[in-house]
């Protein structure tokens, strides 16, 4: 049964009043890949009455008083993916789908949705407590850049009103709110519970905390803000973090440490709850909810993630430690699964941010926590790293074995440094046999060593070297796959001249992505520091960042260099680097020389020039990361790839689509959907 989102709901289950009423920007979809979905219903799980309003008029104050007042408090998330990279591409163009509203309809929720749905519910109650969380709350928790606006913006626990900010996953510490709200105490009073952000006169009850630099300091100085954020990102662990203080005017803003990671049994109780897996009936006549089309047929196995890739906010909001699933609890899943009338033998995907990740990156990290200042695969995989997929091979066999379940899909993302650092090659000639639908997509990113640097990715020469293996074993099965990469445009400290070379690069693949990710500067990633500081945070040291929107343009043109709308910018973009030799007529030329453009440069440039906003924008991908969240999809995950990923389910941001391989016909597989933002990302 759904839970009420109507005064008429909560009479037909004899309520008078609901103990929370949950106001969310996405539409009501009672699914586990959606963060309002676990929030409520671990919230009825420990015995409290929740109503939803879902997507509220924000032009009307009584909108949000629909289920009345609230016993304890509201609570308030802005969506599966912040509101901002749901609105808006990388260009700052409005989107013209939104997959979290019935029938992908835009224009259902406010720009910066959280600020704008609390200070609604501040209008009609003055002194209700407010909670807030999901992806939007937990990456802007501090002083922040705000790409959409172009400057810094303070911590959103201001802005928005609220009382309380519960940042990550949120599982353990609603209830602990919900607890402490209903044995009487104060929102006030709050300042002790792990994974939340509160706000205080004074920092007396603090216990070895670290003072950040103030407001106006982070608001002034590029460099300080760049500081602060390396401070916040290596206290992300839950073993070794310490409270962190940031001042304003008036008050403080306080960040106690994470919530620790979820056990497997705490895992499998969030998962075993009982959802509806789909949207609210409501809004079956304008279409559903196209969120869902991914992720109704897809597992989650994990969260966390212990890749580090710079532009990716899965370590800021899930951390890097691993959780996953028992395989009893994915089995249990997958059996409903195939019980469902629309279910075609097809699971979709087995993973979360990182598919391939089900066992945490040491034993050291389940006591000690993860080292501080440095990355598990990052610029090589620790000595100490535990590279096994035994567990995950054994729990895709037990899926491929149900009754009904014709193949088993891998879609979330296969971190192939890690798959490569496995002396066990079973899970790779597995993956290659069972688990590809054609094509393999994988996030090399890019091609020059010193730009996958600075994204926190392994070296070129580590992506070759899978591609091959894996080549191989394609050939030895006598299967016709293809590796399809997502590449990343304009990434902090991507010049022309690493543009053209994975122009290059694409060349040599012998065939032109459809779509391409422009990278976006989402909120609270390294990546997104780089772009706004021109520092990296970990070293200090400058970089290089192209944010002239016709450098841009041509970093993106170049990776489609075959579309001839693309021609004057790759034109301009060889002829400025003196890589006149890609334009002819031989085999390792990007372009063939125009008569135009022999017989007057000049000209051609400005041609080039005004044609450069009439250049078709293919859609970008959201990965966070992520996103990648997701669904990343709803995943929350890849991400904001976050997201990303927020590529999101839900999307790392949604995540773009490249154009078949050759000798695959596009859409000619089973589960090959377009998928939103990761849901293992951009989930709570």
């Amino acid at each position: 049964m759904f839970l009420p989102i109507s005064k008429h709901d909560m009479e037909a289950r004899h309520w008078d009043q609901c103990d929370f009423v949950y106001v969310i920007g996405d539409a009501y979809v009672d699914h586990p890949s959606f963060g309002h979905a676990i929030i409520s219903r671990v919230l009825e799980h420990a015995g409290y009455k929740v109503g939803i309003i879902s997507q509220p008029d924000w032009k009307d104050p009584a909108s949000v008083t629909a289920l009345g007042r609230p016993r304890l408090g509201f609570l308030v998330m802005g969506g599966n993916m912040d509101s901002m990279v749901n609105h808006y591409s990388v260009f700052k163009h409005h989107r013209k789908t939104d997959a979290y509203t019935p029938g992908g309809l835009t224009g259902k929720r406010p720009d910066y949705a959280t600020v704008v749905y609390c200070n609604l519910i501040r209008q009609s109650y003055k002194d209700i407590p407010i909670l807030i969380g999901g992806m939007e709350a937990s990456l802007r928790r501090l002083a922040h850049y705000d790409y959409w606006s172009d400057r810094m913006k303070r911590s959103i626990l201001l802005d928005s009103q609220a009382d309380l900010l519960l940042y990550g996953m949120g599982e353990r510490s609603i209830v602990e709110a919900a607890d402490a709200l209903n044995a009487g105490l104060s929102v006030r009073d709050l300042t002790f519970l792990a994974g939340t952000v509160y706000r205080s006169k004074t920092t007396d009850q603090v216990v070895d905390g670290i003072i950040l630099p103030d407001w106006r300091s982070v608001k002034e100085d590029k460099a300080a803000y760049a500081r602060s954020f390396y401070t916040q990102y290596i206290n992300t662990d839950p073993f070794t973090a310490r409270p962190l203080i940031e001042a304003y005017e008036r008050e403080f803003v306080i960040q106690n440490p994470p919530q620790p990671p979820l056990s497997e049994e705490e895992m499998d109780l969030t998962y075993d709850l009982p959802y509806e897996n789909s949207y609210h009936p409501s809004y079956e006549k304008l279409g559903g909810v196209p969120a869902i089309r991914e992720i109704k047929f897809s597992l989650s196995s994990n969260r966390g993630c212990f890749g580090g890739c710079s532009f990716c906010a899965i370590t800021f909001h899930q951390g890097r430690i691993i959780q996953t699933r028992s395989h009893e609890s994915i089995l249990r899943e997958a059996a409903r699964m195939t019980q469902d009338p629309d279910f075609k033998g097809y699971i979709h995907d087995v993973g979360g941010p990182t598919a391939n990740f089900r066992l945490p990156a040491c034993e050291k990290q389940l006591t000690k926590g993860v080292c501080a200042g440095k990355q598990c695969l990052f610029p090589r995989p620790c000595r100490n790293l535990r590279a096994d997929h035994s567990d995950y091979v054994a729990l895709l066999r037990k899926l491929r074995a149900l009754p009904g379940v014709k193949k088993v899909f891998i879609r979330s993302g296969i971190r192939f440094d890690y798959l490569l650092a496995d002396k066990d090659d079973t899970f790779f000639r597995e993956l290659v046999r069972y688990h590809v639908s054609g094509q393999l997509r994988v996030a090399p990113e890019h091609v020059s060593d010193h730009v996958l640097d600075l994204m926190g990715k392994p070296r070129n020469a580590v992506y070759e070297r899978f591609v091959e293996r894996y080549k191989k074993l394609c050939a030895q099965m006598g299967l016709e796959q293809y590796v399809v990469p997502y590449l990343m445009s304009s990434h902090p400290g991507s010049r022309l001249e690493d543009a053209i070379a994975l122009a290059e690069h694409v060349r040599d693949m012998g065939y032109m992505p459809e779509q391409v990710q422009d990278f976006y500067p989402t909120p609270s990633t390294i990546s997104t520091v780089m772009y706004y500081t021109g520092l990296d945070p970990r070293t200090m040291q400058p970089v290089y960042v192209a944010r002239d929107p016709h450098e841009k343009a041509m970093q993106r043109a170049l990776i489609q260099y075959r579309d001839p709308k693309n021609y004057a910018l790759v034109f301009e973009a060889l002829t400025r680097c003196h890589r006149e030799d890609l334009i002819g007529a031989g085999p390792k030329c990007l372009i063939h020389p125009r008569k135009a453009a022999r017989a007057d440069g000049t000209k051609a440039l400005a041609a080039g020039q005004r044609r450069t906003a009439e250049v078709k924008r293919p859609a970008d991908q959201s990965k966070f990361s992520a996103e990648k969240t997701s669904a990343g999809q709803a995943r929350a995950g890849k991400g904001q790839r976050s997201a990303a990923s927020s590529k999101s389910p839900a999307e790392r941001r949604s995540a773009a689509r490249p154009r078949s391989a050759p000798g695959q016909k596009s859409g000619s597989r089973p589960g090959q959907a377009k998928k939103p933002p990761r849901r293992g990302g951009h989930g709570r």
